[in-house]
């Protein structure tokens, strides 16, 4: 869609905090809800949150507020919750392990049919019942599968070597890189960084300023 195609990468970023805590409102039973409520919730002034929302047409009505069940399930179709996606997981280490199982990844439809690693010792164990298979099987297992997320935790060394297989199998459309590695991938393959150490260092900075920031 073109509009959604001009949104800000910012706006893009708070949307799936609109959407988390519109599933936490759902779940209490609460039909309805004003931006100013929604921005005690959030963190966000409620001129932004009504700002974001206009970016995909806004979905209030004044004097009423938001549908929580109605603005919940449109969020959930912009950011293509609406559909699952087969996924696999390159690194079987802690890490690895640890996103593996992980369900809330499954009750959103990302699916993981299978984790990937080189050490022998932990081939062909079970994850939450997902097989730990041989990396070398892993861009034929793509190819057969239609797997379109390919999730990386491998050591920085090997990320590029996992990011090419997923490149070559032609099935991969992102990657969710935990490596801390930039990875050079053709343009119609979208990275998505989750780099612990830099998050870790920009806590750091914060702490270490704090009173800068609270004068």
């Amino acid at each position: 869609m073109d509009r959604e195609n001009k949104v800000s990468m910012t706006v893009i970023r708070r949307l799936p905090k609109y959407y988390r805590y519109l599933g936490e409102l759902l779940n209490k039973g609460i039909n309805r809800i004003s931006s100013q409520e929604l921005s005690k919730l959030t963190g966000f002034t409620a001129s932004q949150i009504r700002q974001d929302l206009n970016n995909f047409g806004g979905f209030g009505q004044q004097g009423y507020g938001y549908n929580v069940e109605e603005l919940h399930r449109q969020l959930g179709k912009i950011l293509g919750l609406d559909k699952d996606y087969n996924t696999v997981i390159a690194g079987s280490g802690n890490l690895g392990q640890a996103v593996a199982n992980y369900k809330g990844f499954e009750d959103a439809g990302f699916k993981v049919l299978s984790l990937f690693d080189k050490n022998p010792k932990i081939i062909g164990l079970k994850i939450r019942d997902v097989e730990i298979r041989d990396v070398d099987l892993m861009e034929q297992f793509i190819k057969d599968n239609d797997v379109e997320i390919g999730i990386i935790t491998t050591p920085k060394e090997n990320a590029q070597d996992i990011a090419n297989i997923f490149i070559k199998s032609e099935k991969i459309r992102g990657i969710w890189n935990f490596a801390p590695a930039d990875l050079t991938v053709p343009d119609n393959i979208v990275v998505e960084n989750v780099h612990l150490n830099e998050s870790l260092f920009t806590l750091s900075y914060f702490l270490k300023n704090y009173d800068n920031y609270n004068i």
